[in-house]
């Protein structure tokens, strides 16, 4: 495995760790801002719109420039980031220290992703990416519990103070271990990357990653609230519980990206049809603790180990022009994150119940399971013609025997 996997992993770490750890830590918080915890909980959806726009605008500005130097400068404003959350003396400079943060995660993913696939032989891309996402699986198996942990213990600034260390520990690995072109990085040109969203696959890839990662976020997002009010767990056995479900996320992570190099479309498929029906099971059992723990493990899997194949399949119909796409998928994530907090805080709202998000989030997946369908029967297709198109001619035969088109 090459160490520049690892050192992107450890970036990866620190940012997935930036933007789940808030989640534990919105009462202390909005007692030191003297703010609601509505208030406190822009602080998350404020980061979730910096991702999608340094998704797509950060990586657009950079199109040009090396990716290493773009990807040591994304580390840098991480830090800043965090440095000035840390540091900050009320709530609208919070805010802005957790959007300058979250300009990087986009553009550092969809960047990150090209970088990792480049590191190694093409059947191994979707691996690759798997490997850079761990990290983003361990921030929330151990990352997210311990800076809790630590919040509370010391004070919510000092988990940001942690994480700003971890991104300079990121900064060197990458500089030492993400090994620079051994040639001339070939010249990216923004039309260029801008013409590969002309490709109907690369909307379907990104409609794909909308509905089939909300629909498990979708879920997730009101999570303690079926545990506890469905499932009747203590409200301290909640953070163990999500270790569980963080445990899941590394396990599919791994297999989708080993699956997806095998059999990409075949892979995608199969796991949000899984998805699909862990969800439902879910909804119908949550009233079962053996039940729920099977679920959320299963939920944690399945619905992240659509992450490698998804992020490669982007880049491979953007064939020749990935960053920015890729970047797109990374924006896309995000706005099935948004889209399935809505929908399942909407359920609620309507008096549906706390099983209402499981049920919306089943709901939403399988819209993305059809898509996925579509999506591959019309790739089957367009293999079949190039197939048909590049078929060698009979060639001309002097002999009067008519001979057979096979």
């Amino acid at each position: 495995m090459p160490l520049g996997l690892v050192a992107l992993a450890m970036g990866a770490f620190g940012i997935g760790l930036t933007e789940f750890v808030i989640m534990g830590l919105l009462p202390e918080v909005a007692r030191d801002f003297a703010v609601s915890e509505a208030a406190a909980g822009w602080l998350i959806s404020g980061y979730a719109l910096g991702v999608v726009v340094g998704a797509l605008g950060l990586t657009a500005a950079t199109t040009r420039l090396p990716r290493k130097p773009v990807l040591l400068g994304l580390i840098v404003l991480f830090i800043a980031g965090n440095v000035l959350t840390a540091l900050a003396p009320d709530y609208g400079i919070a805010m802005t220290g957790r959007i300058l943060a979250a300009l990087s995660h986009g553009a550092f993913f969809g960047i990150g992703s090209v970088v990792a696939a480049s590191l190694v032989a093409p059947e191994k891309r979707a691996g690759a990416i798997a490997i850079m996402f761990t990290g983003l699986t361990a921030a929330n198996v151990l990352g997210v519990p311990f800076g809790t942990f630590l919040g509370q213990q010391f004070g919510w600034r000092s988990t940001f103070w942690v994480i700003a260390g971890i991104g300079v520990v990121a900064f060197a690995g990458i500089a030492a271990l993400v090994p620079a072109p051994a040639e001339a990085q070939e010249r990216i040109s923004l039309r260029r990357e801008l013409r590969a969203f002309s490709s109907a696959q690369v909307w379907l890839s990104l409609a794909v990653t909308v509905l089939a990662f909300g629909g498990m976020f979708g879920a997730f997002t009101y999570i303690a609230y079926t545990l506890t009010e469905v499932s009747g767990f203590a409200s301290s056995a909640v953070p163990w519980l999500l270790v569980l479900f963080g445990a899941g996320l590394v396990g599919g992570n791994w297999l989708g990206g080993r699956l997806a190099d095998r059999r990409l479309d075949a892979t995608l498929i199969a796991f949000i049809t899984a998805l699909v029906v862990v969800l439902v099971a879910f909804a119908l059992f949550a009233g079962s603790q053996p039940a729920t723990i099977a679920g959320l493990v299963l939920m944690g899997a399945f619905g992240f180990g659509t992450v490698p194949g998804l992020q490669s399949r982007i880049m491979h119909y953007a064939d020749g022009a990935p960053t920015l796409a890729s970047g797109a998928n990374i924006g896309a994530f995000n706005v099935g994150n948004a889209l399935g907090a809505w929908a399942g805080g909407f359920g609620i709202s309507m008096g549906l119940g706390y099983t209402a998000p499981v049920w919306i989030g089943a709901a939403i997946s399988a819209a993305g399971l059809v898509v996925m369908v579509v999506a591959a029967l019309a790739a089957h297709r367009a293999r079949g013609r190039v197939v048909r198109a590049t078929r060698p001619v009979t060639p001309a035969t002097t002999s009067t025997v008519p001979v057979p088109v096979i």
